[in-house]
């Protein structure tokens, strides 16, 4: 598979790793929105939000139990945003599932 996400959590595309285990992997987004802007992946390729169905809901639900852990660890003290985009229409740019941990500064109330 020619995924740029897959690539990075197989260690084939270098990244700046802030979290991994045998599920998941977190790096640290290229181009920063914020002053923590940490992306989290599934190491097993799923589009996006689309995909997600009862064989791999489990392995969502343990990006979410580690995303607290993950955004504590990157210094985020006072709350994060979670974004994940699906499809053309929303601006995914990897058609690879990922979620956008923003912190570090107060967030407006807009989201587009």
């Amino acid at each position: 598979m020619d995924c740029l996400f897959c690539k990075i959590a197989a260690g084939e595309i270098p990244s700046t790793k802030v979290y991994e285990d045998e599920l998941i992997f977190a790096f640290r987004d290229i181009a920063p929105q914020a002053p923590v802007h940490t992306l989290v992946i599934p190491k097993r390729h799923i589009a996006c939000a689309d995909e997600i169905d009862d064989t791999n809901s489990a392995l969502i639900a343990r990006i979410f139990e580690k995303i607290p852990q993950i955004a504590k660890s990157e210094g985020v003290t006072n709350g994060y945003r979670i974004i994940s985009n699906c499809g053309a229409d929303a601006a995914q740019s990897v058609p690879h599932l990922h979620f956008h941990i923003l912190g570090g500064k107060p967030m407006t109330e807009t989201m587009c």
